[in-house]
Order: structure tokens, then sequence, then C-alpha cells
């Protein structure tokens, strides 16, 4: 039943991606008319210098397109808050429902790094609105989540969070022999960023990692639960 449950979840939520697509596609087509040279703009003024309707423009279009794509914006912000919620439900299906008693302990073969905070952040992409990505979480949920971080470790310097759940480490994805792969990963990239793509709140985020040596154990100084 509850497999049966999570694939209608999952079609729904790939159907309503579907339809907001075609949202932000009319949106974006309604804009480019709107903003072309010599058009009026999202909001500009629809009568002259002298307080007449403008001759270069047909001022009911004009009204017509703002008012739809005022009527977009509000069921595009309705339906990215219903994909949101289906994300968060299927994630935590699949929490409730695959075994937890195994991990990788990053200390030993891995870490993660940023050459100081400012680029830390410039590497961190957080995204409010689920789109083609979500997809990958989709088919490819989180294998493993953060439960540990050493003080001062690159993992922290990096981004990563205790809670954080990792969809993607590099080339690592869901499957078997996950902490050998996650550590060969690490290995195999020590001072070279690491695109690693996590689940936090309910929102996907893009971190940049770089696997190095610092004054604790390992290269990441976190461990990873596979889950």
């Amino acid at each position: 039943m509850k497999k049966m449950v999570g694939a209608n979840l999952k079609s729904e939520t790939m159907k309503l991606m579907e339809k907001r697509s075609g949202m932000e596609a009319e949106m974006n087509a309604i804009i480019e008319q709107l903003c072309q040279p010599g058009g009026p703009g999202l909001s500009g003024n629809l009568v002259d210098s002298q307080g007449f309707p403008r001759a270069d423009i047909d001022i009911p279009v004009v009204r017509a397109q703002r008012q739809r794509l005022a009527e977009l914006k509000i069921d595009h912000e309705g339906i990215t808050e219903k994909i949101n919620v289906n994300i968060q439900v299927l994630h935590s299906s699949r929490l409730t429902s695959t075994p937890k008693d195994s991990g990788v302990e990053m200390n030993q073969n891995a870490s993660v790094v940023s050459a100081d905070a400012s680029a830390s952040l410039q590497n961190l992409v957080l995204r409010d609105s689920p789109s083609a990505n979500d997809l990958d979480m989709i088919s490819s949920p989180p294998f493993a989540m953060v439960d540990e971080i050493a003080d001062s470790s690159p993992a922290g310097e990096d981004g990563l969070q205790l809670g954080d759940q990792i969809v993607k480490f590099g080339n690592v994805t869901a499957g078997d022999n996950l902490p050998q792969r996650l550590a060969s990963e690490a290995q195999v990239n020590q001072g070279h960023p690491i695109p690693v793509r996590i689940m936090r709140q309910g929102a996907l985020i893009n971190l940049m990692v770089i696997p190095r040596t610092w004054q604790g154990r390992g290269l990441l100084g976190c461990h990873f639960r596979i889950m």
C-alpha cells in the first residue's frame, strides 16, 4: 500500500512540475512581450506625459496581459508549495521504510573543504522552488545523512550541517557499497572541488566541497549514516 501511495504521489508531483513548467513558459512569453523595446513593461505608465492614453500600445491587451501575469504568479506560488509538500512526504516515506543501521565514518577516509567562509557562501546555492533537479531527488532519493561533524572540520566550513541528507556526492548516488564509494570519491578528489547535492528541511541545496587534510582525522571530519 505504501509503495502504491508513493508511486501515485510521485506521478502527481511530476504532473505538477509539468504544469508549472507550462505556467513559467506562459509567464516568460508575457514578460517578453511587455518588456520588448518600446513596450510598457510590467508596470510602466499607459498614458503619455500629457495624460492621454498612449497611442503606441494596445492598452486593453496590455492590461489583460498584466492581469494574466498576476494570476499566473499566484497559481505558480500555489503549485510550488504543493510540489514542496509532496517532495517532503515522498522523502519522509522513504526515511521510514529503509534500514538505518549502517554508516561511513568520513573522518577516516574523506572530508569536505572550502578556502574560507566567503567562498563557502558562494559555493552554496539554495533553491526556493524545485524544478528539474528535483526529479533527480525523486528518482534518486537521499542515501545518507550527516549525523556527526567535528568542530572546525572542513565539512562544517564548507556548509554541511547535522541532519543534511546526501542526494549526490560527486559521482556517488544511491546504490551498493556506499561507504567504500564515498571514501574513494573523496580520496580521488583530494584537493579538488566535489559537487554535493543535499536535502535540507525540504529544500535542495548544492554545495561545492574540497577533500583536504586538516588538524583532525581524515579529509571530511564528519560521519555519514547510510539511510
